[in-house]
């Protein structure tokens, strides 16, 4: 960390956040936060759940001198925190995020996931709330403070959200909160009731583009218009191999009916992907700049097009069980095809 640990733009300047446009998020929820409890709210692929944890840093920091100031980054709290061995700090995740982001893997329960048969679940489960209201029955460890990240917020099911209720409108001790979610007309109300809500925005163009061609993504300015913005998701999309190539290639292989152009592609992704283009293709058609793909990628197709509403109407349908397809590879073939006959040129 930087020496001088109240001035977050200086840390940001010299490279010590961990994405450079967390410095003002920052800066807002340590002179602004009043709360025990901070919802984080804002589209995802931004840095939610890296800002919890800069918080969290910051609350339990055993040198920093005011409470605006972030953590520093030296003491043994910072340094417990980032081994993810803190005693007074809890995370929240589903199954499925614990190994991702790096909580191992294993689930709340303390069972092995990698032995299971079970898909890890992404939904934060009852037994793991149960283990937060044990650790806020008993005194902090270090008697700085204690803290609890719950990311995705909007993952908690409805019998583990009910479960956290008391605690987070009671909490004992110093006990403190950070929920993080991108959906959170999905909380329950009287979770939201409960924290004092942060906005976060998507980062500024240049310096998403800066910290993508930093981490060694090629073209970044195409991958962060597909992902709407979203740097960490145009990250994601380049270490899983789509390369800006193959986002441009895409509506001309779809046009074609090359239902293989998805194959390799997650369903609920390949889903999104169509979803956009379709989306594309009708601000076009309205006169209307695309969003995600440059505009000499798309098809020249007629301004109405009864096909397209179809296509988008199929789309959303199949998006509700993409994560849990009958047939991947005949959906695809099914959803490529309509999309050839959608984007057919009128004659």
């Amino acid at each position: 960390m930087s020496e001088d640990t109240g001035d977050i733009a200086a840390l940001a300047r010299d490279g010590q956040l961990p994405l450079p446009w967390l410095a003002a998020p920052l800066q807002q929820a340590l002179t602004q936060g009043r709360s025990h409890a901070l919802l984080l709210q804002g589209p995802a692929g931004v840095g939610q759940f890296d800002l919890a944890l800069l918080l969290a840093q910051a609350w339990l920091c055993e040198s920093r001198a005011a409470p605006d100031q972030p953590g520093c980054g030296r003491c043994a709290s910072c340094h417990l925190l980032r081994s993810r061995s803190h005693p007074d700090f809890q995370v929240l995740l589903p199954e499925a995020l614990r190994e991702p982001l790096g909580f191992g893997a294993q689930d709340a329960e303390g069972s092995d996931t990698k032995a299971s048969k079970t898909k890890p679940s992404r939904e934060i489960k009852i037994e793991a709330v149960r283990q937060v209201l044990s650790f806020s029955q008993v005194s902090a460890a270090r008697g700085k403070a204690k803290v609890v990240v719950v990311y995705p917020a909007e993952a908690l099911n409805t019998v583990a959200a009910n479960a956290l209720l008391k605690t987070l409108e009671e909490p004992q001790g110093l006990l403190r909160f950070v929920l993080a979610s991108a959906a959170p007309q999905q909380l329950l109300p009287t979770i939201r009731s409960r924290c004092q809500p942060l906005q976060m925005a998507l980062p500024a163009r240049d310096a998403a583009v800066t910290w993508l061609t930093g981490q060694g993504v090629a073209s970044p300015e195409v991958l962060l218009d597909a992902t709407g913005g979203r740097p960490q998701e145009a990250l994601l999309w380049s270490e899983e191999g789509i390369a800006a190539k193959t986002w441009l290639e895409l509506p001309r292989r779809i046009a074609k009916g090359e239902a293989q152009a998805l194959t390799d592609w997650p369903v609920p992704r390949a889903i999104a992907a169509m979803q956009r283009l379709v989306h594309d293709l009708m601000r076009i058609a309205h006169g209307a700049p695309p969003s995600f793909f440059p505009r000499d990628a798309l098809p020249k197709l007629p301004a109405v097009r009864t096909a397209l509403d179809h296509w988008a109407r199929t789309l959303q349908q199949a998006a509700r069980h993409a994560e849990h397809p009958l047939n991947a590879g005949l959906l695809m073939e099914s959803l490529v095809a309509q999309g050839q006959q959608a984007m057919r040129p009128a004659r």
